[in-house]
């Protein structure tokens, strides 16, 4: 069973928990990460995901997940960094946060600065089943058919990096 930390509609942290896969309270968030990785030679790590996920096949910019309880939302996207991609160092930064009050999610997008050997990335089982690495005019060309990642993309332009 996961856990999560449950937050009002400003993003503040109340003292109830959620389960997931359980309907969520109205007027109740959970948070969720997205993280664009980009390698310090200016490539951006894709990820595809397994056949049998939601959406399996497509293409997604970088790892996202749910917070667990007691997380931070920095806590969370080097977790889900390391577990779907491999990548266990760089540099995090935050990006921007969207709310979704459809699906009852505060998502923080973060940017990570990583300079692991791009070889060096590792699939997890039932979440990836390949990677690439792509220029940011590639990333920025790719049909939303094919890349399903849309919440980070929007803050892509603004990174000077």
């Amino acid at each position: 069973m996961e856990l999560w930390d449950a937050y009002d509609a400003d993003g503040s942290k109340t003292d109830a928990t959620l389960i997931r896969g359980e309907p969520i309270p109205g007027g109740a968030y959970h948070l969720a990460c997205d993280i664009l990785v980009r390698h310090i030679d200016g490539s951006y790590l894709l990820m595809q995901r397994a056949p049998e996920k939601l959406l399996g096949g497509k293409w997604e910019a970088g790892a996202a997940g749910s917070a667990l309880k007691g997380e931070t939302a920095l806590d969370c996207a080097k977790r889900e960094v390391r577990e779907e991609t491999g990548v266990d160092r760089g540099t995090f930064t935050e990006v921007g946060r969207i709310r979704s009050d459809a699906y009852h999610v505060h998502y923080v997008e973060f940017f990570c600065l990583t300079d692991v050997p791009k070889d060096a990335i590792c699939l997890q089982d039932g979440e990836t089943v390949a990677f690439r690495w792509v220029t940011k005019d590639e990333l920025n060309s790719l049909p939303s058919d094919v890349l399903i990642t849309r919440r980070i993309r929007q803050f892509l332009p603004d990174w000077e990096l």
